[in-house]
C-alpha cells in the first residue's frame, strides 16, 4: 500500500484543524503554532482529546489547551534532562574511579577487564570511544596527544567525559559483578536495580534529546523497583510502580538526594506542576497520594 496523504500547506492544516473541532481566536493563532511546531509534532498534545473512533476532537478543545500541554511538556523535558545530568556525572565518576584503581587508566581497553561484554559488544564500545576521540575538537583530547604520543587511546576519564549516556550504560553492563555492587551501593541499592535505572534513564535521555513527547508517554524500560524488604519506603505508604513517568520522576528524586542533596529539583517540579494546573498526573502515572511517598518528602 502506497503513502496517499498530500502534503498541505499550513493554511490548509489549520482549516482541516478547524474542520475537526478545534477552537482559536482566529485562524491564524493556529498558522503561527503550525509554523513554530509542525502539524505532526502538534497532534501528539491534542490526540488525548479526540473523540474515540473519529478524527473530530471533543466539543471545547482550544488552541490554549493544546498549546499548554505542549510547554508543559518541553518544560518538563528541560528539568529531567537537568536530573540525568547530574546523576549521570556521579554514577559515571564512581564507574571511572573504581575501574582505574583496580585496571588502570587504560584497563577497558582489554575485554578481559569487562566480562560483561562479548567480543562484538566491546569492539563496539571501543569504536565509539575511538571514533569521539578523533572527533573531538576539546583541548584536553588535543593536549594529551600532543603531549602522550606513544599512547592510542584515552585514560579512561577522559574518554568517558566524550561517551554518551548510552556509552556509560554500556560501560556498566561491562564490568566485573564485584566492581558493579561496589558502584550500586554507593547509591543504596542492588547492582541490578542500578542497571535497569540506567537502562529507563537512558532511554528518557534519548527522548529528551530528540525532543519526542515525554509527559504522557509510556515507558518501553521500566525501571526496577527496590525489594520491600530491604527498601519500604518504595511501597508504602506509595507503591511506586508502572511503566508510566512517575517511577522514573522519583528514581531521579532518589538519586538527587544522593548526589546532590541540595538541589532544588523537586521544588522547581512542583512549580512546574503549579504553573500548570490543568495538566492531568494520572497520564505520567501519578497516583492521587505521591506527595505521600517518603522518597518525595
Amino acid at each position: 500500500m502506497r503513502y496517499p496523504k498530500p502534503s498541505l500547506s499550513f493554511s490548509d492544516q489549520a482549516d482541516r484543524l478547524i474542520q475537526r473541532g478545534l477552537t482559536a481566536p482566529a485562524k491564524a493563532d493556529i498558522i503561527e503554532k503550525l509554523k513554530a511546531v509542525s502539524y505532526f509534532r502538534l497532534s501528539g498534545y491534542w490526540f488525548p482529546f479526540r473523540l474515540a473512533g473519529s478524527n473530530n476532537l471533543t466539543p471545547g478543545t482550544t488552541l490554549d489547551t493544546v498549546w499548554g500541554r505542549y510547554t508543559f511538556d518541553r518544560q518538563l523535558r528541560l528539568l529531567v534532562l537537568d536530573a540525568i545530568e547530574r546523576v549521570e556525572v556521579a554514577i559515571r565518576t564512581q564507574i571511572v574511579n573504581q575501574h582505574t584503581q583496580k585496571y588502570g587508566p587504560f584497563g577497558y581497553v582489554d575485554r578481559v577487564n569487562l566480562p560483561g561484554l562479548d567480543r562484538s559488544d566491546h569492539r563496539d564500545l571501543l569504536t565509539r570511544i575511538r571514533d569521539q576521540d578523533r572527533r573531538s575538537s576539546e583541548a584536553f583530547v588535543e593536549h594529551f596527544h600532543t603531549k602522550y604520543t606513544s599512547e592510542t587511546d584515552l585514560p579512561l576519564w577522559m574518554a568517558c567525559e566524550l561517551m554518551t549516556f548510552g556509552g556509560i550504560f554500556t560501560l556498566y553492563r561491562g564490568i566485573e559483578t564485584g566492581l558493579k555492587q561496589s558502584v550500586a551501593v554507593e547509591f543504596g541499592v542492588s547492582d541490578r536495580v542500578l542497571q535497569s535505572w540506567l537502562a529507563t534513564l537512558n532511554q528518557i535521555r534519548n527522548l529528551c534529546a530528540h525532543h519526542a513527547r515525554l509527559w504522557n508517554r509510556g515507558l518501553g524500560i521500566s525501571p526496577m523497583i527496590p525489594r520491600a524488604r530491604k527498601h519500604p519506603q518504595w511501597h508504602a505508604p506509595v507503591a511506586i510502580q508502572g511503566n508510566r513517568l512517575f517511577a522514573a520522576m522519583t528514581v531521579l528524586r532518589y538519586l538527587l538526594r544522593l548526589v546532590a542533596p541540595k538541589s532544588r529539583w523537586q521544588t522547581r517540579f512542583e512549580k512546574l506542576l503549579a504553573d500548570y494546573p490543568e495538566i492531568p498526573l494520572a497520564p505520567m502515572g501519578f497516583p492521587a497520594n505521591w506527595k505521600q511517598s517518603p522518597l518525595w518528602q
